[in-house]
């Protein structure tokens, strides 16, 4: 069967995935973007946009590895964009432009029904509104054999944290301060979910932190 698996997600020092007040304008919260900025350096992000050059060390080992293997996405509507409750119509379709950098089929965490949505690059967004478990096998059957990568936001990594159901997450525990936002691990014991610590490896930029399921 194939993992499910979250790659490069920041954190805060005090364990924020994302800052307070996101909006449109501020889709990672106040404060939220330098929990990314070791990512931003990296080549493999900036070919990504179309960019040149960026760092190749560590960092970038650890961004090429979260796109290996991969055959489809689960993000939490937050990932999405930034609307809440029903859709009004059908005129946002997600922060990313036309060409979205999944390539690959991505199923959207959502409790309002909303048809398929083709974008350019391979990416189609289904959105899926009878919870996680439903959206992991809609996106297993989609990956063809290869893995699931949940992208996040907090609360839908949350969700299947608790449940058992993430196989491996690579953390990056960025050297920033948020204050306040949203908690990725608060109030979950890992090590009685079946979860320990594989990899520990720290860089200038960023430790990265890799935790998997025993068995």
């Amino acid at each position: 069967m194939s993992s499910l698996r979250v790659h490069c997600f920041a954190i805060s020092l005090e364990g924020y995935g994302a800052g307070p007040d996101q909006s449109l304008e501020n889709p990672l919260g106040r404060g939220g973007l330098a929990l990314h900025e070791w990512a931003f350096a990296t080549r493999s992000i900036r070919q990504m946009f179309g960019q040149d050059g960026g760092s190749t060390g560590i960092d970038d080992g650890f961004v090429a590895r979260g796109f290996e293997n991969i055959g489809a996405w689960i993000l939490g509507r937050n990932m999405f964009g930034p609307i809440r409750g029903p859709w009004p119509d059908e005129s946002w379709k997600g922060w990313w432009g036309d060409n979205p950098p999944y390539h690959c089929p991505a199923f959207v965490l959502t409790h309002h029904a909303r048809p398929p949505l083709a974008m350019e690059g391979g990416t189609v967004f289904h959105f899926v509104t009878d919870g996680i478990e439903a959206a992991l096998d809609r996106a297993r059957d989609a990956a063809g054999g290869k893995d699931v990568r949940l992208g996040g936001g907090v609360a839908a990594i949350r969700q299947y944290l608790r449940a058992g159901l993430v196989d491996a997450m690579h953390l990056a525990i960025a050297p920033a301060l948020l204050g306040s936002g949203e908690p990725l691990l608060a109030g979950i014991d890992l090590p009685k979910l079946g979860y320990e610590r594989t990899e520990f490896t720290p860089t200038p930029n960023a430790t990265h932190v890799i935790v998997e399921k025993r068995g």
